[in-house]
């Protein structure tokens, strides 16, 4: 019986632990996404929002809002989300490499760097 108490107890923990550290991640990536709307002329709050701050992405990166609802299809997401990483950064005047492992791979870092460093939006055509 104690056993299976401190395994309950250490399964607790770990799902806490989990929970603290996924809305840290949440939170940098909020902060950043607002930082990089405010610059692209969408207000801030949009980013606070789970689904609205993709298609607001997918809005930045110069595509319709329409094209965000593929976000829901399995494998197109993977592919929607590579080539609005790309997009996005090409907006911010980056290049392919950082906006793929920054803004793809380590969004919470590529995203920080895009809102508070010097990168100036440029609406694409």
């Amino acid at each position: 019986m104690l056993a299976a108490s401190i395994t309950d107890q250490a399964s607790l923990a770990s799902a806490w632990t989990s929970s603290i550290i996924g809305l840290a991640f949440y939170v940098v990536i909020a902060v950043a996404l607002w930082r990089v709307f405010t610059k692209a002329g969408w207000p801030g709050i949009l980013a606070i929002i789970p689904i609205v701050n993709l298609f607001i992405l997918v809005k930045i990166a110069g595509y319709s809002a329409w094209l965000g609802l593929l976000y829901f299809i399995p494998i197109a997401n993977l592919i929607l989300m590579i080539i609005v990483a790309i997009k996005v950064g090409a907006a911010f005047g980056k290049g392919g490499a950082f906006s793929f492992f920054l803004l793809f791979l380590l969004p919470f870092i590529g995203y920080l760097i895009l809102g508070f460093g010097d990168a100036r939006y440029s609406k694409p055509a």
